[in-house]
């Protein structure tokens, strides 16, 4: 095999090796599909070992037969992935995207290359080089000209670059010397279709580069026509395929065509010619399926040749391929090295006049995230087809089925039947899109430019500081660029010292470009933080509107701002500021943020006026104005003061307070805001007026009814928050946009209409629509949460509107008239007026004819003289007139401002009144029409009253009534009183013959009854109602609730879903909704009629036959009862107070509280995510009450809290010294206290919670009306929870005295520390059990013992009838140190033999006076003092002595008495005076204890001041004393370890040993004892100076000493200077570690970690370093810290230091952290090290101290069998006898030793043998 194998170097398995050697060498990275991990070398060709065996036995006489330019066929079908992509392979691409100077490639299986402007040809080049040396760029065509997105080429992979982040990019190259490079002009044959370039354009054709050298090939004029319609279109370096017509002179000239049909249809035959090292991908060939694979089909073609067509390029309409089927395939790539031929079946390849599509059909979905996906086939070496919900399909390649970090499991990926998808890409090539479901991926917020928008806050890391700004990462794909001005608030000259790469920045996009992928963002602090509105088109800048904006230009007329998204104003000179400012730019600077205010916009041409100064101007006033609360929606009294032309200026009676009635707020009729408006005067007052915006403090009214009446019923929503799509509300007309309108809403809230949601019909001009200010009823139909907007219909079909409101706005309308009359006859004394005002249409008057002519006539009046009277030519019709002539006419208008009257002469209007019946119909006859009034006739009853024109608010004005035009009216009310008598009708353009719309079928229909069985058709299906066509054209509503019965719902489901949309439906009427409100009104009559119908669509309700009766909203919640559980539908979640509305019925709605609703806390961010609308779930009632209406319920299936039970919780207050105030579900409140919070107790364990957190709490019992609540694990989960460390005590006879046990301090108090040991148990430590030092005042405990402190307490002894604990704090009792530091130098408290010494001297003493007695006592107190200072307890002002890392130093409680060495930690340099300055170096011995024998010599001593009678034994002993002194001062100055007393004596001292650090220290000490801190630094810098420079331990301890004395009192600028100093003077690394344990010691656990962090980078090499960063964060407790500090350890120090450093890790680990940790890291050293007996020997020691005995002899055990020197051994078993010995029973002692024989008998064998 091995011989046939070299024979044949060509065939597909004998490359095996090279190919993967050459796969190898690529760099495993994928441009779109990023791998880190290691693919396996898994081969294209490789199958089951024994088929290819079988294989090759069965081939091996063919392939010797066959030609050696065959390939074989691969065994496993795998896309083609870009590690394999090669040098020098062919590929078909399809343009994506063609820019000035690249072209965009899209290449099979989703890859994309890039093809430079250099790469296309070399006539084009040359071209190009001629154009730019001449510089004249005309003539050329430049790359958009030459390629179009869709078009397929003939690409060679030139290049693979390697581009930033390690992707790999693939250049390209079209030019046809590289494409056709294997072919020659002998192998040219007719028939062939090749690729080309146009070389040059002649007079009867073009010359084609074809790439073949010694070969013409030739286009002729004939040819181009057929195909070019304009031949002129062909310039050098158009692209064209086409096919070889005709060869002459051996290949030397060659004739082409183009026809698109021939070239489409033309397939490569064996007879051209091609073979393998010729073959061109685009090439259509004739193939035949040789084998079908799950992943792909087997093809021969062109006779022998091997291809294979993976699953992206099978068709996918096809059922199903079978071997032997002849198939059309065209050529995708060719791999010229492995000879791997990739085929296509696809359609569009395939079949000629298709087209590649570089846009799917659904549109650019790049980006989005796709949910509910199916997995529907997993190919392994490739990766997995997902079906979207829509049905397409999507792929997604192997590397993007996991974590780049995570290993592949595919078994997991096939088993979830749902999978969640975001779409990266479509590949035109491969017609599909390619997908992700890495989670990181999916969840990145911004993938595209067009996922930002301007004015957003992002978060990104900074990449590159450029001369022109910096360069911010948001995302791997997003990046923007800062410009210079807007790096910061200021212009920052040095921005790199700011600015570092990597570092994490806060900006705010001002413009985003998506199609060019340009961003930029701001730094300017101003504009990051700005809480005020943003400006981001010329829309927004509405007249009054204060924004920050940044100046951009700085002119002698004023400066220009700019905003977001390019928008830009001018501040004038005027508006700069209040004083005046002459050349701007002294005062302004480019770049500068500031405050400005809008003045005017004009949002088409783009302008806008600003000021600085008006900004500046609100600011002011607001800070002056007192702050008076106007509430929206309170009925008000105004005066007016002063009129504009927008409005009025009021006072708001009786607190005359400020603010604006704007004109068009006067009336809902805007012909009426103007009179009103004219009527007014300053003085004037007005009553029914409304606050609808109290925004700022700018109190703005209305007095429109409409928007009145919404207010007082509720029907607004106060906040952004409260709007919902559906909601219907009242609004008015703010500004007409070309685009649209704006809406504006109480509360300040603003809506925009699009111009499609208008109005019912097409409008071309929005102006004509609407006017400013008009009254629209505004339905919301999309909401953007994000961006605070919200969009609105004003189509009359869509929006409700009763019937009964027409009426009324008409009577508002006509009262609103009169008023004016009569304001205008009050106030005039102008006759006239007076006569005018009271005329009343319909009224008759006698005139007499002035004029007449073909457009009517004028007449006069003897009464009123001075006015216009006059009639239309309709007016005066039949009626012969002449001047002077005497008439009767009657009143149709009376215009009060122009004097005006208009009149008819009409018989039938002039005769007499006939009277009306309620409810008649008659035919009536427009006569006058003013605006939005109109005047008629009613038939021949001589009856005239007035209608609105409008009979909808939304309706277009004006209508085209006009005068003449008849109405069908019904009477609703024959004299109407509003009306002054006339009639009120409702009217409809009936007797115009044409179909009523909708709309106007809700206007005029009559409703329907209660119980009425109606026909529908089913218009649109929401999750929460089914809006229904009736057959009379009505609209009715299907509440969610009543589509299905009870029994058929099931929990999750959506019932609405059950009914499509256009269905025909049967429904009944259960009720009606108020049209305005839309709220649900069950009917209280039987003959109650209504517009809006509810219906059922239950089936059982449909029967007659069934005792149908409304019931009430009172009836059905009293129906309900608590507990009850019941199957409601979820409506709304409102997000601020965080509460579900769900419905059980159309007139019920109850509320479910957030607690309520949930179980995981972790669904708390997002609680709707768990619950869709109109969906159905089962709840609990939890409270029902009907007044007022209320309903409660749950969702968690529990309705009341229950002791033992565990619920959520939400923490309400954590301030609270007794523990934390929680909220419970179902308004319940409840306390944990403090020492139930956790099963360890924690220091300050109530900042660990915050306020609104959510937490599981057990429920201990109900007190006072309060829960006592648990958050121990111990009681939430006690199956899982570890044993508590700090135990529950439930009761006073758990415990015993002599236990220790952790509390909290209750209170410090005169009767000592009061320390809550439970929630009912307090126990007490008196001031002599709490301190070992001598306190005045609990005072002084009381300052260090803060409430909640956690102290270790001994219980001394309990008293069980009063449930007294005695505990005791003390150092002695606890082990722990004293709860007071020694710094504070407070005196020991005597003891045992001390104190009774002190008793027998106090007895002697009784007879000395009392300035004796003073003396003494305060001898005393000094002597207490000194005793008290050599105590060790922590001194601020010490460093401990660096212990080596591998001792051990166990913490033994000592009595208080000893001062030798400290209770709980290592011994340290005691110096003079107590002052201990722990140098923490080997040079300096730790000083002895203080003499015993001081304190009694001292005690005698005190005895010399007694009473001037002094006995013989009192004589000789005062003589023995002073002789005792005197030897002790001798002793003193003979005796250098003695301690100096003063200056003086240390000046003697230091004469004589200057360079002694310990006396400097000593020295230093002396000073700060008497708080001397400049004298004892000057110490400190004298000893510095004086200290040989060779000695320079002692050096470094006064360095030391120093930098301790500036910690203690100096400050942070001081400690830092003296630091800086010692590292220049000094070893560095001793001083940092020096310094890192002064701030630890300290408690600076920040600094010290700073410090640690410096030391790690600057001493990386340094395996010390690293442990004693380990070590602190150890003691910190930051474990998992520690562990990633290892990690960087070992790469930063050289491998064989490696072992080391785990094995102190792991002894740091069992001293400070997790001992399970520490031994797991030893077992992983010694496994790999096994003969490192070092090891083995520390092991044992920690396991002895740590471990349990069955843990050490299974160590010994393994120890004794290592295969190391029998000497070795030896040792180990001479220690685990030992430790038998010391722990063991006989029994285990002669177990070893039998072992030990056995060892023996084994060795002596081997040495036998």
């Amino acid at each position: 095999m091995a011989s046939m194998e070299e024979d044949f170097p060509r065939g597909g398995t004998a490359k095996k090796p090279t190919q993967s050697k050459i796969v190898a060498q690529r760099p495993e990275v994928d441009n779109l599909f990023q791998s880190k991990e290691q693919t396996e070398n898994k081969k294209r060709k490789g199958a089951g070992k024994g088929d290819a065996k079988k294989g090759k036995r069965q081939k091996t006489d063919e392939i010797n037969k066959v030609s050696l330019t065959l390939n074989a066929a691969a065994k496993c079908v795998e896309i083609l992935h870009v590690k394999n992509v090669k040098e020098g392979m062919l590929m078909l691409g399809c343009v994506k995207e063609v820019t000035d100077f690249e072209v965009t490639v899209s290449l099979p299986c989703g890859m994309q290359g890039f093809l430079s402007i250099k790469n296309i040809c070399d006539s084009y080049t040359k071209l190009l080089t001629e154009q730019l040396d001449s510089g004249d760029a005309e003539e050329i065509c430049s790359l958009p000209h030459l390629f179009h997105t869709g078009m397929l080429l003939r690409c060679v992979v030139a290049r693979l670059d390697v581009a930033k982040g390690g992707l790999l990019s693939i250049q390209l190259s079209v030019n046809p010397k590289l494409v056709n490079k294997s072919l020659t002009s002998s192998s040219l044959k007719a028939g062939m279709v090749l690729s080309g370039f146009v070389e040059s354009v002649e007079d009867h054709g073009c010359i084609v580069d074809i790439g073949i050298s010694g070969t013409k090939a030739f286009l002729s004029m004939k040819a181009i026509k057929a195909k070019y319609n304009n031949p002129e279109e062909l310039k050098v370096g158009h692209y064209v395929t086409s096919r070889v017509e005709d060869i002459k002179n051996d290949g030397r000239v060659v004739h082409l065509s183009v026809n698109t049909s021939t070239i489409s249809q033309a397939c490569a035959e064996p007879k051209q010619g091609w073979n393998l090292t010729n073959l061109l991908p685009g090439l259509l060939v004739k193939a035949t399926i040789k084998k079908v694979t799950k992943h792909g089909l087997l093809l021969d073609f062109l006779s022998s040749f091997s291809g294979q067509v993976d699953f992206l390029h099978m068709e996918p309409e096809q059922a199903g391929y079978t071997e032997g089927d002849q198939v059309q395939a065209c050529v995708l790539y060719v791999e010229p090295s492995t000879r791997l031929v990739g085929l296509s079946l696809r359609s569009y390849l395939v079949q000629p006049g298709m087209t590649l599509d570089p846009i799917p059909a659904g549109g650019d979905r790049i980006g989005e995230v796709v949910k509910d996906c199916k997995l529907t086939a997993m190919h392994h070496q490739s990766g997995a087809m997902l079906e979207m919900p829509d049905k397409t399909l999507a792929f997604v390649h192997r590397n993007h089925l996991k974590e780049p970090n995570e290993t592949a499991n595919e078994n997991r990926l096939s088993a979830m039947s749902e999978h969640t998808c975001r779409i990266l890409n479509f590949s035109p090539m491969d017609q599909i899109h390619f997908v992700s479901l890495r989670k990181s991926i999916i969840k990145k917020p911004f993938y595209r430019y067009q996922d930002l928008q301007a004015g957003q806050v992002v978060e990104g890391t900074v990449s590159v500081l450029l001369s022109h700004g910096m360069v911010v990462h948001i995302s791997d794909h997003i990046k923007g660029l800062v410009p210079r001005t807007h790096l910061s608030d200021i212009v920052l000259k040095n921005p790199e010292k700011k600015y570092t790469e990597g570092m994490k920045v806060k900006c705010r996009v001002l413009t985003v470009d998506a199609e060019n992928k340009k961003l930029y963002l701001t730094r300017k602090k101003a504009l990051v933080e700005s809480s005020l509105p943003l400006i981001l088109s010329y829309s927004d800048a509405r007249p009054g509107r204060v924004s920050h904006g940044t100046i951009v230009c700085v002119k002698n007329f004023g400066c220009i701002v700019r905003f977001y998204n390019h928008v830009k104003g001018l501040v004038p000179l005027n508006e700069l500021s209040y004083e005046p400012v002459l050349n701007p730019e002294e005062v302004f600077y480019v770049g500068q943020v500031l405050k400005t205010k809008v003045l005017q916009c004009n949002p088409e041409k783009a302008k806008m006026i600003l000021s600085f100064k008006a900004a500046l101007e609100g600011e002011i006033e607001e800070a002056a104005k007192p702050q008076y609360e106007c509430e929206v929606g309170k009925s008000l009294e105004a005066k007016v003061l002063k009129k504009s032309v927008n409005g009025l200026d009021v006072a708001i009676l009786p607190d005359e307070i400020r603010a604006v009635l704007p004109t068009v707020h006067l009336s809902d009729h805007i012909s009426n805001c103007s009179m009103l408006w004219e009527s007014l005067q300053e003085g004037d007052v007005i009553s029914n007026l409304m606050c609808f915006n109290n925004n700022k403090q700018i109190f703005t009214l209305t007095k429109k009814p409409t928007v009145r009446w919404s207010l007082e019923e509720g029907v607004v929503a106060k906040d952004f928050s409260e709007i919902t799509v559906g909601l219907q509300l009242v609004g008015w007309i703010k500004n007409i946009m070309s685009y649209g309108v704006f809406v504006e809403f109480p509360y300040g809230l603003f809506g925009l209409a699009p111009k499609s949601a208008m109005t019912d019909k097409f409008i071309s001009d929005t102006t004509a629509a609407f006017q400013l200010g008009q009254t629209v009823l505004a339905k919301v139909t999309n909401l953007d949460e994000e961006k605070r907007r919200f969009l609105v219909t004003l189509k009359i079909s869509e929006v409700i509107s009763a019937e009964s409101n027409v009426q009324t706005r008409l009577i508002n309308g006509l009262q609103e008239r009169r008023a004016v009359f009569e304001m205008l006859a009050l106030r005039d004394s102008d006759e006239l007026r007076q006569q005018l005002a009271a005329l009343t249409v319909g009224q008759k008057l006698m005139l007499t004819v002035d004029t007449v002519k073909d457009d009517g006539a004028t007449f006069k009046s003897d009464d009123m003289v001075g006015a216009t009277i006059q009639a239309t030519e309709h007016q005066i019709m039949g009626v012969n007139l002449t001047a002077g002539q005497k008439v009767t006419a009657v009143i149709l208008h009376v215009d009060i401002f122009s004097a005006c009257v208009h009149v008819s002469l009409l018989s039938k209007l002039v005769g007499k009144k006939k009277s009306l019946t309620e409810g008649s119909n008659y035919t009536a006859m427009v006569q006058y029409v003013d605006k939005e009034f109109a005047v008629i006739s009613l038939d021949d009853t001589a009856q005239l009253t007035v209608i609105q024109v409008t009979s909808h608010l939304n309706e277009i004005f004006p209508m085209k009534l006009k005068p003449g035009m008849p109405l069908a009216v019904e009477v609703i009310e024959p004299s109407c009183k509003e009306l002054q008598g006339l009639p009120l009708v409702s009217w409809d353009r009936s007797a115009s013959k044409r179909q009523r719309t909708t709309s106007e079928n809700l206007t005029g229909s009559k409703g329907h009854c209660f119980g009425e069985i109606l026909r529908g058709k089913v218009r649109t299906v929401k999750p929460t109602c089914i809006q229904v066509v009736l057959e009379d054209g009505s609209t009715g509503s299907v509440h969610v609730s009543e589509v299905l019965e009870a029994a058929e719902v099931c929990l999750g489901s959506f019932p609405t879903s059950t009914v499509k949309v256009g269905s025909e439906v049967t429904a009944r009427v259960i009720g009606g909704r108020d049209v305005s409100s839309h709220r649900f009104l069950p009917f209280s009559h039987p003959r109650f009629r209504y517009t809006v119908s509810e219906l059922t669509l239950i089936p059982s309700k449909l029967d007659q036959s069934v005792d149908f009766k409304p019931v009430t909203v009172k009836e059905k919640l009293s129906k309900y009862e608590v507990g009850q559980e019941l199957t409601c539908f979820v409506s709304k979640f409102n997000p601020d107070r965080k509460y579900l509305e769900v419905t059980t019925d159309p007139c019920v709605t109850g509320t479910v509280e957030l607690l309520a609703m949930i179980t995981d806390p972790k669904d708390a961010n997002h609680p709707e995510k768990l619950f869709k609308l109109g969906q159905a779930v089962r709840a609990k009632v939890v409270d029902v009450s009907s007044k007022p209406h209320r309903l409660a319920l749950s969702l968690t299936g529990v309705h009341k809290l229950e002791e033992g039970t565990t619920t959520l919780g939400m923490v309400t207050n954590n301030q609270m010294k007794s523990g934390l105030m929680v909220k419970l579900p179902f308004g319940a409140m409840g306390i944990v206290a403090i020492t139930d919070l956790m099963d360890a107790y924690k220091p300050n364990p109530l900042e660990l919670y915050k306020k609104d957190q959510l937490v599981r709490c057990y429920l201990l019992g109900n007190e006072n009306g309060k829960w006592q609540l648990s958050l121990r694990p111990s009681r939430l989960n006690p199956v899982q929870a570890k044993q508590a460390k700090d135990p529950e005590v439930l009761s006073i006879d758990e415990l015993r005295a002599g236990q220790i046990i952790r509390g909290y301090v209750k209170c410090v108090g005169e009767q000592g520390v009061f320390i809550r040991l439970s929630r009912s148990i307090t126990g007490r430590a008196e001031l002599q059990q709490s301190t070992k030092y001598f306190v005045n005042s609990h005072k002084v405990l009381s300052e260090h013992l803060l409430p909640n402190t956690l102290l270790t307490t001994k219980i001394l002894s309990i008293d069980r009838e009063e449930e007294f604990v005695n505990l005791s704090v003390l150092p002695a009792d606890t082990g722990k140190p004293d709860v007071l530091p020694e710094c504070l130098g407070l005196p020991l408290r005597l003891t045992g033999e001390e104190k009774k010494k002190y008793d027998t001297q106090k007895s002697k003493k009784r007879k000395l006076s009392e300035s004796e007695q003073t003396q003494v006592q305060k001898k005393k107190k000094k002597k207490a003092t000194k005793k008290a200072k050599t105590d060790d307890s922590d001194s601020g002002v010490e460093v401990y002595f660096r212990e080596e890392e591998d001792k051990e130093v166990e913490e033994k409680p000592g009595p208080p008495k000893q001062a030798t060495s400290s209770s709980d930690g290592p011994s340290r340099l005691q110096v003079a005076a107590g002052f201990s300055w722990d140098v923490g170096l080997s040079s300096l011995k730790p000083a002895s204890a203080a003499q015993e024998d001081d304190s009694s010599d001292e005690e005698d001593q005190d005895g010399s001041s007694k009473a001037q009678k002094k006995t013989r034994h009192e004589l000789e002993l005062e003589k023995k004393a002073a002789e005792k002194a005197l030897v002790q001062r001798e002793a003193e100055l003979m005796d250098p370890n003695l301690r100096p007393q003063d200056a003086a004596a240390f000046e003697r001292l230091l004469l004589a040993s200057p360079s002694s650090s310990l006396l400097w220290l000593q020295y230093m000490a002396h000073h700060l004892q008497a708080t001397q801190i400049e004298q004892a630094r000057a110490v400190a810098e004298r000893a510095l100076k004086t200290i040989s420079f060779r000695e320079e331990q002692e050096k470094l301890n006064v360095w030391v000493a120093l930098l301790n004395l500036e910690n203690m009192y100096g400050t942070e600028e001081s400690l830092k200077k003296v630091f800086e100093r010692a590292v220049q003077f000094c070893e560095p690394m001793p001083v940092y570690q020096q310094l890192a344990d002064i701030y630890d010691k300290s408690g600076k656990t920040k600094e010290a970690e700073g410090i640690y962090k410096t030391m790690v980078k600057r001493f990386r090499q340094n395996k010390a370093v690293w442990l004693s960063y380990g070590t602190f964060l150890l003691q910190q407790g930051q474990s998992d810290a520690a562990s990633a500090l290892l990690q960087r350890a070992l790469k930063s120090l050289p491998s064989k230091e490696s072992v080391d450093v785990i094995a102190k890790y792991a002894q740091l680990e069992f001293r400070y952290g997790d001992a399970e940790k520490g031994r797991s890291m030893f077992d992983k050293v010694l496994t790999s090290y096994p003969k490192r007996t070092d090891l083995w020997s520390i092991f044992i020691d920690i396991m002895v101290k740590h471990g349990s005995q069955k843990e050490v002899r299974a160590l010994f055990d393994r120890v004794i069998h290592l295969s190391v020197s029998v000497k070795k051994i030896k040792f180990f078993f001479k220690r685990y006898l030992e430790y038998e010995k010391k722990h063991g029973t006989p029994q285990s002692i002669q177990a070893v030793k039998e072992k030990a024989m056995e060892f023996v008998e084994a060795k002596g064998t081997e040495a036998a043998n």
